[in-house]
């Protein structure tokens, strides 16, 4: 009798065992979907608060209402009368011309003065605390502002506001004041000054700014370097905050969140500045040109792909961009051109066909894998960084996957693989072996590294230096007949074990030679996957954002550390870069 119950445990133990080993790699897969569905996901709640609507323009079919700002400044809040329509969103431009014309239609309503400013919150939708101000002057005057919030922890932010004008000095003052601390009360300090340099008027106001809409945090934790420079001028914005996706944040120096911008959805990637306006992601589907005040005005649809991870200029006219194609067999293995005048989108290069002969020797990616959250993803080449080369009609990616990086020339008439950079051993026996560039010099190449940017040119034609985020990580999830035996330096664990590090790599490109070499290199907190190391300011500063350790900071032009920020996320965010934004500021 005992026998038969040792037994039937013993089945039913097997039985478990048999259903955890199929169930497991389900709830995996199932698991990993929903995590990545996060950048595809597109918002479909518009709607915000507002005080009592008093107005309305049923020409534009807009709304006006009260805005909740406090006693200190009267201000109004543009709500288009479809907000709440399913198929609603800010990032169209039929919506923003009505907000367009139900705002000018107020700016002509009356004389608006600096001390009666027509104030609007958020006038556009794309920007929680970003407040619009309109008024004239008698004489050509230049406005500065600065925002001032009763916490010894927060210091004054002050600014020059460019002008929608784009004029330095201007009797008609139209901008957006960026700077206001979600959750605070702001005092708010204009200061109006005349082309010769004499203040003409002073005027104080108060703000009560409502809380982020997203929810995420207004201080980052801050913690000083050893390095005494000087940090650049401008604002660290977080692109792609995993658990925040479909914002943007802007922090200053001491880690205040200044600016919260609203997107459709997926994150920014990269900021790219036309003129006295932007061009950046604002869905995994859409690209939109952005002006000073916060307005769109163009979309770009991708139609049929998904951006992933990298947009740049491209020839004059052009944007291009990452992305792979909706339903195909592979993904993040497209490049793309956007015109920026038509809008059309146009596949430059898939790579699968253009490297056929090496994907052909790769699979899909596997729940056991290292990057299990892609399983059933045929993600091969893992595209993360694009550097166009105009002198050659060139491009220079990065690919993670193969821990590489590869230029590809003629992207606009007949694309071939140029060269490739990393470690040989991955191509060794296919037909990119001896389109290797040599290793000159002892050091350990690049592994899994991201955000791979042109620097500046060389010492003569054919030699120029590249720098890029070396995560300093190895894996791969597309081949079986691929192991590597790696320096003990490098990581090949995802959250590592405490002891690796990443790092900020320039590279001397020799094309004449068909060589590479590290021409400098200083470590920065590990992270396997995403992240950046980029130039800011004219003192050659850094600013590298390690997204799996859920910090960035800025670095001095020698690689010491001058000042670190740690904040929240999901696992990771994705980049940080940090600019002036002359749409705002002058």
């Amino acid at each position: 009798m005992a026998l038969k119950k040792h037994k039937k445990l013993l089945l039913i133990l097997l039985a478990v065992i048999v259903v955890l080993v199929i169930t497991v790699p389900i709830v995996v897969v199932m698991v990993s979907k929903l995590f990545t569905a996060q950048e595809h996901a597109v918002r479909t709640d518009w709607s915000f608060e507002t005080g009592d609507v008093f107005a309305e323009n049923e020409e534009w079919q807009v709304e006006f209402a009260e805005a909740q700002l406090g006693d200190g400044l009267r201000a109004i809040q543009l709500v288009p009368k479809d907000i709440e329509d399913e198929d609603f969103t800010f990032y169209d431009l039929e919506v923003q011309q009505r907000l367009e014309g139900a705002l000018e239609s107020v700016k002509q309503s009356m004389d608006w003065t600096a001390t009666t400013p027509l104030a609007v919150l958020n006038p556009y939708g794309t920007g929680s605390n970003g407040l619009y101000l309109y008024f004239t002057t008698e004489l050509d005057t230049q406005v500065s502002y600065t925002v001032h919030v009763d916490d010894p922890e927060v210091p004054d932010f002050t600014a020059t506001a460019a002008d929608a004008s784009g004029e330095e000095y201007t009797r008609t003052h139209e901008f957006q004041l960026i700077g206001l601390v979600p959750g605070e009360t702001n005092e708010v300090t204009l200061t109006i000054t005349g082309s010769w340099g004499k203040t003409r008027q002073v005027v104080t106001f108060t703000v009560d700014m409502p809380e982020t809409t997203s929810g995420y945090d207004t201080r980052l934790t801050v913690t000083d370097g050893t390095s005494t420079q000087e940090q650049a001028e401008g604002l660290f914005t977080m692109m792609r905050v995993n658990g925040h996706l479909g914002y943007g944040f802007f922090f200053d120096d001491a880690g205040v969140l200044r600016y919260e911008m609203v997107l459709e959805g997926f994150g920014l990637d990269r900021i790219l500045f036309d003129g006295n306006e932007i061009v950046t992601c604002v869905s995994s589907t859409k690209l939109a040109r952005i002006n000073g005040l916060g307005q769109v005005t163009q979309v770009y649809d991708l139609g049929n792909f998904e951006l992933h991870h990298d947009i740049g200029f491209g020839a004059e006219g052009e944007v291009l961009a990452l992305a792979e194609e909706i339903g195909a067999e592979t993904v993040e293995d497209r490049l793309l051109s956007i015109d920026l005048e038509t809008g059309e989108v146009t596949e430059l290069i898939d790579f699968s066909q253009l490297m056929e002969s090496y994907f052909s020797t790769t699979r899909p990616v596997g729940p056991s894998d290292a990057f299990f959250w892609q399983a059933g993803e045929w993600d091969w080449l893992h595209l993360n960084s694009v550097q166009y080369m105009p002198e050659d009609d060139s491009v220079i990616v990065s690919s993670r996957e193969t821990s590489a990086l590869i230029k590809v020339t003629g992207v606009h008439s007949d694309p071939q693989v140029d060269w490739l950079a990393g470690d040989e051993r991955v191509w060794e026996g296919t037909e990119y072996e001896d389109l290797c560039l040599t290793q000159e010099g002892d050091f350990v190449p690049q592994y899994g590294q991201h955000c791979v940017e042109y620097l500046r040119d060389g010492e003569e034609e054919g030699v120029y230096y590249l720098a890029l985020y070396n995560n300093n990580y190895w894996a791969t999830s597309s081949r079986d007949d691929l192991t590597l035996d790696v320096a003990d330096s490098v990581g090949t664990d995802l959250y590592g074990t405490g002891s690796e590090t990443s790092q900020v790599y320039v590279y001397r490109i020799d094309e004449n030679a068909r060589t590479y070499s590290l021409e400098s290199s200083f470590d920065v907190p590990y992270s396997s996957i995403v992240s950046n190391g980029s130039l800011c300011g004219d003192a050659g500063n850094w600013v590298v954002n390690s997204g799996v350790s859920m910090v960035f900071g800025e670095y001095d032009a020698a690689g010491q550390l001058i000042r670190e920020y740690a904040y929240e996320c999901t696992m990771q965010n994705y980049r940080t870069f940090k600019y002036d934004m002359t749409i705002w500021f002058q």
